[in-house]
């Protein structure tokens, strides 16, 4: 009898040790799990609007405003039931196992419950406050986010095109929101733009995590590497060229301009994707927001493109 307890012992699959909990309100974990310096994926609400030029209004600005909170509250619900559903795998993790949840700070039937709250009234809240085309696409996300956390991330390839279309839902909700007509290669360039950011992030997980991928992102151990920059170096190549194209476009050339704006933008363009292109190589690209927010060139080349892009907008 021993000698069979001692085996079961032996063969027992060893659980991740659950971190020490930080010392804090269950409305601070609550809000740390809703990831806040995410939210700032959320600005690109006001992409479709900036590009044609109908920013800087009073009712422009208060619907993205609105359609900025919306678009918060959906991606906190998806975070809430996302870390919820993943706490176990994110005790092996050695940054998300600080994650509230998986931390024991906020208890997962909570998560559920505050992130299903959130599910439902933001819909609800968009169709009353916003417009129906608004509320449909928030709807959507929502539904298309919480299959990813159920099902899709578990998916090859899949995974990769439901983040890249997280991303173009939000650039598209500011258009819908003030009714602006989107251009195809605003999309174009946005829809790649967002691939190449998603692929990098996950070929530098799949770099860092090399040998205990399974552990934390079981699809990283079915993708190679090599896959992964496959896909970010395609996706930057035809955001480039849909950019490009839309520079270049007839009709595009400012009549009352002191420059070319819109073409010299262009180089600003091209010298950020490259930029950020050696932080993918490296496999320390795992956060976008950290990786254009932390580097001072990439952050200096992004605010002369914004100059450019705005000048060219204004037709200065």
């Amino acid at each position: 009898m021993a000698e069979v307890l001692l085996h079961q012992q032996r063969t027992r699959r060893p659980q991740p040790p659950r971190p020490p909990v930080r010392p804090g309100t269950l409305l601070g974990g609550l809000l740390r799990t809703a990831r806040p310096r995410q939210w700032i994926k959320n600005v690109l609400v006001a992409a479709a609007p900036a590009a044609a030029g109908r920013l800087f209004t009073s009712h422009a600005l208060v619907q993205l405003a609105l359609t900025f909170a919306l678009f918060t509250a959906c991606s906190a619900a998806v975070y809430l039931v996302n870390d919820a559903r993943d706490a176990e795998a994110d005790r092996a993790h050695p940054t998300k196992r600080h994650r509230p949840v998986a931390a024991g700070q906020v208890p997962a039937p909570l998560a559920y419950a505050v992130g299903g709250a959130l599910a439902v009234l933001a819909p609800l809240a968009a169709a009353r406050l916003a417009n129906p085309a608004v509320a449909s696409l928030l709807a959507a996300y929502l539904a298309m986010q919480l299959a990813y956390c159920l099902r899709l991330k578990h998916v090859l390839v899949v995974d990769l095109v439901v983040v890249t279309t997280g991303f173009l839902m939000r650039a598209t909700a500011g258009g819908l929101a003030l009714g602006i007509p989107l251009s195809r290669w605003f999309l174009i360039t946005t829809g790649f733009g967002a691939l190449f950011m998603v692929a990098a992030k996950r070929y530098s997980e799949a770099v860092q995590m090399a040998g205990r991928a399974g552990a934390t992102r079981a699809l990283l151990t079915e993708y190679t590497t090599g896959y992964l920059r496959f896909v970010w170096q395609l996706a930057a190549g035809v955001a480039v060229l849909g950019y490009c194209l839309w520079a270049l476009e007839e009709g595009g050339v400012a009549q009352a301009s002191v420059l070319p704006w819109r073409q010299l933008s262009v180089v600003a363009f091209v010298l950020a994707v490259l930029r950020y292109a050696v932080f993918a190589d490296r496999g320390a690209a795992g956060e976008p927001e950290e990786v254009v927010l932390g580097d001072r060139a990439l952050a200096l080349i992004a605010l002369a493109w914004l100059a450019m892009y705005g000048l060219a907008v204004a037709d200065w």
